[in-house]
């Protein structure tokens, strides 16, 4: 057996030792010094990885408050930059920049220099159609080169990204493209998932509709449509060469100029447009992925060879997350299609064999996959090579401990055959975090013990506490995961948000300025909740709030109701999420039918089928139960959360006023609802 390479925390602590004069006694330490002394802390990652920028910064952080911090005023970026300064070294090394492959099997390498030249060629025709900084592209694509490509050109010149999966349907892509007012759209005419392809014309013909902002169209090409109109296609952009192609820089922006715009739903009204900044992304990004996910760069001698594949669809934030690692010079590895085969046909090997064909070293994926693999007991061995493999990671809910000790037991016997000292104790860097702030809070350290079902730490440079009901710091017990000093990645704003009130409402109304009287200034409360142990070591136990989280990607209450409550025999409805610690998510829908009509199998396809056609298939609920009431406040609000603390085994008493309900009589049903689930679920634990 080789020794394995020097985990890359270790790297950056002997550097600040040697270039700082810091010395930590341990892991804790060190991190209570980069919450402490942001300035230093976060000067010290820019000069670790050698940021650059042609211009100085006047400070580092110039107002440390939430929200409003500003960082490196004076500094400038740009994402595109930081990760083609790489072509050269990874290209020499003979290390592709992304390996990829679709359901067909067929595996595909686009090299840096191709990366490069086609993100160019996009560029100089975005520009040649009117986009200028700030304008916003808009893409309905799938996880494919095309995609990562389309998003370069687009940081490259200023303007501002957004993406859809083409697995939303069109009213969900509507509300959310809507809302900025985008100046070109990117889209698939079709796309192949679960064996199955799903004609995407008709969705693009609704979005040209719905979007008048939209003045140019650009196709990727999936089927034999063509092109109509102004359109163009993806691929005829994406060959041109030229003396232009070859000259093309990125531009330098701002340290806080806007890169893309991402969505995250509350309980109520539309998805919100979050806006994250080109500087925060590429600085907060580095430090995760490299030193706490321990991902090296593709040609460094250290890791050479180094293939980074998390699989996502570009719905979620970990799209972003896996795309991050280009910025290192790292191989990223992206699969598109379904990770389980098809309905009629479920194969959970599907993307192993793929992470065994790429050559994958370090492999991610939501914990609802991993449980899914447990559960369909699948065969390692019979998947491929999986010798390279030497890493995993997990984020989207809990991971339980069974299922981590279920793959680390199969692991430890690969690495007897194939004699791997890293898969005999696989490191898994298991993550919580969000697409808020497009980063994590809790993490994974390589030089810390391991214990299947915790994550390990709070991340450097994460002020993350869990809060008591009266807004203390516990330890032992579970709170209020809140981050009480800013991040360079939280939002800049939110798209058209007047007087940022909806995002001081999203995140800091629970705790504002000075909520505790000692003089702090707002503190980020994210919506989860979290117990920190004695050792550091954390445990995430699901939503604290009532927002929708289906194996990683939320969706707000309200864009389910919408899909809902247009069908004329729905008459109100409620959803509630229930995540348990180690076992799957439980998702009931509660409907108030219109007199006359009866809840058979009929109306749940019926109900089903609104669920697909306005969102996704992904938010179908697991239960759907006919009630004669909705609970709601005094003001009409539904009552989602206290339902949920009730279906988690709270008291009545703790979770709810009567008083404060328009129609307290209903709570019979839900109590004797609640009391049943939690016997049933007692039985299944």
């Amino acid at each position: 057996m080789t020794a394995p390479p020097i985990p890359q925390m270790a790297r950056y602590r002997q550097w600040l030792s040697e270039q700082r004069g810091l010395h930590f006694a341990d892991y804790e330490e060190m991190r209570q010094w980069s919450v402490r002394e942001l300035d230093a802390f976060w000067q010290s990652i820019r000069d670790y990885f050698e940021l650059r920028s042609p211009t100085p910064h006047r400070a580092v952080l110039a107002q440390r408050k939430m929200p409003g911090a500003v960082w490196f005023p004076g500094a400038e970026v740009n994402y595109a930059r930081q990760v083609l300064r790489h072509v050269e070294a990874a290209h020499a090394a003979g290390q592709p920049a992304i390996v990829s492959c679709g359901e067909d099997g067929i595996l595909k390498e686009t090299s840096w220099p191709e990366l490069r030249r086609k993100a160019a060629a996009l560029a100089i025709h975005l520009r040649a159609r009117g986009v200028r900084s700030g304008d916003r592209v808009a893409a309905y694509l799938p996880n494919i080169p095309e995609t990562i490509i389309a998003f370069l050109a687009t940081a490259s010149i200023g303007a501002v990204w957004s993406v859809c999966a083409p697995d939303m349907a069109a009213p969900a892509v509507i509300d959310r493209f809507k809302q900025i007012e985008p100046k070109i759209l990117i889209a698939c005419d079709g796309v192949t998932y679960a064996g199955r392809r799903h004609d995407r014309r008709q969705v693009i013909d609704e979005l040209r509709q719905s979007l008048p902002s939209v003045e140019h169209v650009i196709i990727h090409r999936d089927g034999a449509v063509r092109p109509t109109g102004s359109d163009v296609l993806l691929s005829t952009i994406l060959s041109a060469t030229g003396a232009e192609i070859d000259a093309f820089e990125p531009d330098w922006l701002p340290f806080d100029h806007p890169l893309w715009i991402v969505y995250s739903s509350g309980t109520t009204g539309l998805p919100k447009p979050i806006v994250h900044g080109h500087g925060g992304v590429v600085i907060v990004a580095l430090p995760l992925n490299v030193l706490h996910n321990d991902i090296g760069c593709s040609y460094r001698p250290e890791s050479f060879g180094e293939r980074y594949h998390w699989y996502s669809s570009t719905g979620w934030i970990m799209w972003n997350c896996q795309v991050a690692g280009l910025r290192n010079g790292t191989t990223i590895c992206i699969f598109d299609g379904s990770p389980s085969g098809s309905k009629e046909n479920p194969d959970w090997s599907t993307l192993w064999r793929f992470v065994s064909n790429s050559k994958t070293t370090f492999f991610g994926a939501g914990a609802a996959f991993f449980a899914g693999c447990t559960k369909a007991d699948i065969d390692l061995a019979a998947s491929g090579d999986l010798s390279r493999l030497r890493a995993l990671g997990s984020t989207g809910s809990p991971l339980s401990a069974d299922t981590q000790q279920w793959f680390n037991a199969r692991f430890a016997r690969l690495a007897e055959i194939n004699g791997s000292i890293a898969q005999a104790g696989m490191f898994w860097a298991n993550m919580s975090g969000g697409t808020d702030f497009a980063g994590a809070f809790i993490g994974a350290n390589p030089e810390l013990p391991q214990t299947p079902g915790l994550m390990q730490c709070r991340l450097l440079g994460a002020a993350v506490e869990a809060f008591d009901e009266r807004g203390r710091g516990v330890i032992e017990e579970v709170g209020e995961l809140v981050c009480t000093e800013p991040m360079p990645s939280m939002p800049l704003k939110f798209w058209n948000d007047d007087g940022d009130a909806r995002y001081r409402g999203s995140y800091f109304d629970t705790y504002p300025d000075n909520f505790d009287g000692t003089g702090r200034g707002a503190v980020w409360r994210h919506g989860d909740w979290l117990k920190i142990n004695t050792d550091g070591s954390c445990v995430i136990y699901g939503r604290s709030d009532a927002t929708i989280n289906r194996h990683g990607l939320r969706m707000g209450t309200s864009e389910l109701y919408s899909a809902i409550e247009a069908l004329p025999e729905v008459l109100d409805s409620m959803v509630v999420d229930l995540e348990y610690l180690g076992r799957e998510s439980y998702m009931p829908l509660f409907v108030v039918l219109r007199e006359g009509f009866a809840l058979d199998r009929a109306m749940r396809t019926r109900i089903n089928n609104a669920i697909e056609a306005g969102l996704s298939r992904r938010f179908l609920p697991n239960e759907i139960f006919a009630v004669a009431e909705i609970p709601r406040t005094l003001s009409g609000k539904k009552q989602e959360l206290p339902i949920k603390k009730l279906l988690l085994g709270h008291p009545l008493e703790k979770v709810i006023n009567k008083d404060a309900m328009a129609n307290p009589g209903c709570l019979e049903w839900y109590l004797d609802f609640a009391a049943k689930h939690l016997q049933k679920n007692a039985g299944a634990a």
